[in-house]
């Protein structure tokens, strides 16, 4: 706990603020069921579309749900989504770029041609193409998610292995006769962690922008369950009448993105020097399969 608030306190200062909200939202989702002043599925037409008041901090929606409770409930989906696809894609992705860059030949240029024809391809047309194939719903935007984000860690992945392998510590535990996992876990995966972390956080603030969007569509989760995407679908028609109903979870995206993406941007400064290699590095490297 000491070494992680030092670490925050050497942070710049709007990296410190938006460690501070990010955590905040983070919290404040994770607590939703017990902090939430009402059931995020409650109804009252009374109420409905109210302004921000005492009774209801950001107002009601068209069906007199309170705002802030649909909030708190709906992050936990689209936070959840976002980082599963996150975890998903940086584990596969890190594997088939180690694992080409250990093989190479016929695999490498496989993987290579692979993720070149995917990464040819707008991601959110992958992915709207996958969900309407499969249907609406949590488990085939996850998997559309993680079908079209895992080539960024994968030439990352194999960028950096083709670089370690190269160095001479990696030729001396082939002399010792280091098994190969032995040589992946305790030589190539250590220096792939930093240019990773950086990697995943960027894109953890992609996927959420594009949970948002599906379920905007309506091919995110479906009623009675909510995430902040489908939360401003059903607001749209009262953005006049009842503004903070489209305001509040659109903001909460934005933020939430925001922020990742400037702690992400943090980490890969950190590790510039590697990251820019990374950038170089697949191009040339294909010709030595």
């Amino acid at each position: 706990m000491r070494k992680l608030t030092r670490a925050v306190g050497r942070l710049p200062v709007h990296l410190r603020i938006a460690t501070a909200v990010l955590a905040l939202i983070v919290l404040s989702v994770a607590l939703g069921a017990w902090i939430a002043p009402y059931p995020p599925a409650e109804q009252d037409l009374v109420s409905r579309l109210a302004p921000p008041g005492a009774s209801h901090w950001l107002g009601t929606d068209h069906l007199g749900r309170d705002t802030l409770s649909r909030l708190l409930d709906g992050g936990r989906f689209s936070l959840t989504i976002a980082a599963l696809a996150t975890v998903l894609t940086a584990a596969i992705g890190t594997a088939i770029g180690v694992l080409s860059a250990r093989r190479r030949g016929w695999l490498d240029e496989f993987f290579t041609r692979t993720s070149d024809v995917l990464l040819a391809m707008p991601e959110m047309v992958i992915a709207l193409f996958l969900v309407a194939a499969l249907g609406a719903g949590y488990p085939s935007l996850l998997l559309a998610l993680t079908v079209t984000g895992w080539t960024p860690f994968a030439r990352l992945a194999r960028a950096l292995a083709y670089d370690v392998s190269a160095r001479g510590f990696m030729d001396a535990a082939r002399v010792l006769g280091c098994p190969p996992w032995f040589i992946v876990l305790r030589h190539i995966l250590p220096h792939l962690a930093g240019p990773l972390l950086g990697q995943a956080t960027l894109r953890f603030g992609q996927f959420l922008i594009s949970v948002g969007a599906l379920s905007y569509l309506g091919l995110g989760v479906q009623p009675p369950q909510s995430d902040w995407g489908s939360m401003l679908a059903a607001a749209q028609p009262y953005a006049v009448r009842s503004p903070m109903t489209m305001l509040a979870p659109g903001l909460v995206i934005f933020v939430v993105a925001l922020c990742v993406t400037l702690l992400g941007q943090h980490l890969a400064r950190m590790s510039g020097s590697t990251l820019l290699l990374a950038a170089s590095v697949p191009t040339a490297a294909a010709g030595h399969g």
